[in-house]
């Protein structure tokens, strides 16, 4: 534990109010960003210093290369005027030493004038008698360079000289008369007095300047160890330096001191470079001062963080707490109010726990179950499961098995009781609380007694039904009075066309005439009775009354066939004796809604329908080779819709059901179920 805290962290919290450890949060909270951000701003400061002393290398660099630039510039404006003395155009080479030695004596930097025929042969050196022997020019690299542009030349390093016994740097420029050239003239200088013009560039006395001529060859250097001149640069400023004229690289010096070197080409050389290097002990020392400094400052800052994440861990242990014993409370509070509005509601709550095999019930779940529970009110879920009606236990299965499987729902509505009509209805509702790989889940629910809302519901359909054989049993007055009245007025009307055609078929008639008109009346009349048969047939089938369903859409199919010019296929399964009356109504008016349906919107070739007749209801598929569309999807035609709910209205009359499958371009298929009597339906009631 660190001595500088006045309490041990483990105990400190306990010791001080709420309010104090506020402050104290407030106190840490505020000093460790402080602390992080100034070291953060040192780091910085130190990034900007190393820049700045870059910037000061480029401006020492660009200084120095100035300085020696219009150094160079200098002696070559005054070589190319010795280089037009009049001397040279007869030759006179007594007259033109006097007149180089003259100019010599005036340039510090100078250490000789030469001057070379074409063929590298020296003809004056100022170092040399004029009759002495001088030989060859020591610097014939500059010299062919120079021969071979015709201008003039800042040569590098060259060799040492046999008459200056030293390595000398040459200025060389032709000497041309008549269009010709004569000889080439050379200014021969010192390399020292290079570095001195390096020293005069102000750079501090820990930085390393150098001049390096085309060749990579050191010209002069601020720290000469006599012995690196002519010597080649490093690999890496020669690498830099082919790359680009100007730059920044790091690398070593001749030493070996790790450097930045900042580098430019001078203009006008012919490839000459003056660089600075600086040691990067020098240049990295701020940042990593900068660099420790902010560690310290991190490492400061990892302990107050901890000594905060301490205090905050407690502050919120001690809020938990406090938030746990008011939550606490309210659940209580909220229990009891739930118990209340289920007490009030007269729901019953149950429990089912899988993988232990127990059901727990309140007394008044038991009470709505019919059945008597243990004394601890812990019992079998078997005992509960016997109380519901027979016919209801497959459905309240699945739907079981959907939730635990999914984790959805229950809700499912079950007779209880063994008779019929059964005691009660019930809604049973429930949901997954929880499930691991160990356990089977828990499934909690309510059940709700529904016998009122079920009775209201039998009364609404026994209502419906009786609306519904009102409207057929009108319908079958309208297609009676169609048939017996009009259809006789019709027959009589065809009766007496023909009985006018028999008498003006005598002599002074126009035959054809009245032959074509009664012949278009006949047509008119069997029109008009085709109409009315029809209609009479729609309205309500006589073939349904008096022979039945599967004649009644055997002729139903007949006509739409021939009507529409689409393929219709019938099959029928164990259907023989009749079916109650209303069941014959609800299935034919389903058919016939569904060939309505398949006519407007489904553009199909063919339609199959299946009729079979099983122990317990009656199943109709009619399928088509149309469009199909989306059963569930918004559409702006409702009309679909709008046909598919009428048929599902008629059959919850029967109780029946109606399931639509169907998808784009695939066509559509329609199952229907409808129980052959209504047990159920008579049971609610």
């Amino acid at each position: 534990m660190p001595t500088f805290l006045p309490f041990r962290i483990g105990t400190m919290p306990g010791r001080l109010s709420g309010a104090a450890r506020t402050w104290l949060l407030l106190a840490c909270a505020t000093v460790l960003p402080l602390l992080l951000f100034g070291g953060w701003v040192g780091y910085r400061s130190a990034l900007q210093t190393r820049d700045s002393i870059q910037h000061r290398a480029i401006a020492t660099v660009d200084a120095a290369s100035d300085r020696i630039a219009a150094e160079l510039d200098h002696h070559k404006a005054l070589l190319r005027a010795l280089a037009g003395s009049v001397a040279l155009d007869r030759p006179d080479l007594a007259a033109f030493r006097a007149t180089a030695e003259r100019v010599r004596s005036q340039q510090p930097l100078w250490e000789t004038v030469e001057l070379t025929a074409p063929s590298g042969a020296q003809l004056l050196n100022l170092l040399r008698p004029s009759s002495a022997n001088l030989g060859p020019k020591a610097d014939m690299t500059s010299l062919r360079r120079m021969m071979r542009t015709g201008q003039l030349v800042v040569g590098g390093m060259g060799p040492v000289g046999a008459v200056s016994g030293r390595r000398l740097v040459s200025l060389q420029t032709p000497v041309i008369r008549n269009g010709r050239l004569q000889s080439v003239l050379s200014v021969e200088m010192a390399p020292d007095a290079i570095g001195t013009l390096l020293h005069r560039a102000g750079a501090p006395g820990a930085w390393i300047g150098m001049v390096v001529d085309a060749s990579g060859r050191i010209v002069a250097r601020t720290r000469p160890s006599g012995e690196d001149q002519g010597q080649l640069t490093s690999t890496t400023l020669q690498t830099a330096i082919a790359a680009a004229p100007n730059g920044l690289i790091r690398g070593k010096t001749l030493e070996g001191i790790p450097v930045q070197t900042v580098y430019r080409t001078l203009a006008g050389s012919d490839g000459w470079v003056v660089a600075f290097g600086i040691p990067l002990e020098l240049l990295e020392a701020p940042v990593r001062r900068a660099l420790l400094l902010l560690a310290v400052q991190g490492c400061l800052g990892l302990l107050l963080a901890g000594f905060l994440t301490s205090l905050v861990t407690f502050d919120l242990a001690e809020r938990r707490r406090e938030d746990a014993e008011r939550t606490a409370r309210l659940l209580r509070a909220v229990e009891e109010s739930r118990a209340l509005a289920v007490e009030a509601a007269e729901l019953g709550v149950w429990r089912w726990q899988r993988g232990a095999g127990l059901f727990d019930a309140s007394s008044r779940c038991w009470s709505l179950l019919g059945r008597t529970p243990s004394e601890d009110g812990r019992t079998s879920p078997r005992h509960a499961w016997n109380a519901v009606h027979p016919a209801d236990r497959p459905a309240l299965a699945a739907a079981i098995r959907r939730s635990l499987a999914g984790g959805g729902t229950l809700d499912e509505a079950v007779r209880i009781g063994h008779g019929d009509p059964p005691s009660r209805w019930i809604r049973i509702t429930g949901r997954l609380l929880s499930r691991s790989d160990d356990e089977d889940g828990v499934l909690q629910g309510v059940i709700a007694d529904i016998s009122q809302i079920k009775r209201q519901e039998a009364e609404r359909r026994a209502l419906l039904r009786g609306m519904a054989g009102v409207q057929e049993d009108e319908r079958r007055r309208i297609a009676r009075e169609l048939h017996d009245q009009v259809g006789q007025t019709v027959t009589g009307l065809s009766l007496g066309l023909k009985t006018l055609e028999t008498m003006l078929s005598g002599p002074g008639a126009d035959h054809a005439v009245v032959q074509d008109r009664l012949a278009w009346l006949r047509g008119l009349v069997a029109s008009i009775d085709q109409d009315i048969h029809r209609a009479a047939a729609d309205l309500r089938p006589a073939t349904l009354d008096d022979f039945g369903l599967l004649p009644a859409i055997g002729a139903l199919t007949d006509r739409w066939r021939d009507r529409h010019a689409i393929v219709v296929d019938v099959q029928t399964v164990g259907v023989v004796d009749r079916l109650p009356q209303e069941i014959e109504t609800v299935v034919y008016r389903v058919v016939q809604e569904a060939l309505s349906n398949v006519l407007k919107h489904a553009r199909a070739s063919t339609v199959s329908v299946l009729l079979e007749r099983r122990d317990a209801d009656v199943r109709l598929i009619v399928e088509d080779d149309g469009v199909g569309f989306v059963p569930d999807a918004g559409s702006t035609d409702q009309r679909p819709h709008l046909g598919l709910s009428g048929m599902r209205e008629r059959l919850e009359l029967v109780g029946g059901r109606l399931d639509v499958e169907s998808t784009p371009s695939a066509g559509t298929t329609l199952y229907v179920s409808v129980p052959h009597g209504t047990t159920r339906l008579d049971a609610a009631a």
